[in-house]
């Protein structure tokens, strides 16, 4: 008799490129697999503009 069984699995998304990956180790990584970026969770700020200077 077949049953509906609903699985959870917690994964990373790299918040510069957008990938997603579930992780090997219990460790959080230090950079994205795909975009290799340090920054992985860190949200992309906005860049600033700066003042034109006469």
């Amino acid at each position: 008799m077949a049953t509906n069984v609903t699985i959870e699995v917690r994964g990373n998304r790299c918040e510069r490129c957008g990938h997603e990956w579930i992780p090997r180790e219990g460790a959080e990584p230090r950079v994205c697999p795909k975009c290799k970026s340090p920054y992985w969770n860190k949200p992309r700020q906005k860049k600033r503009e700066r003042m034109d200077q006469k």
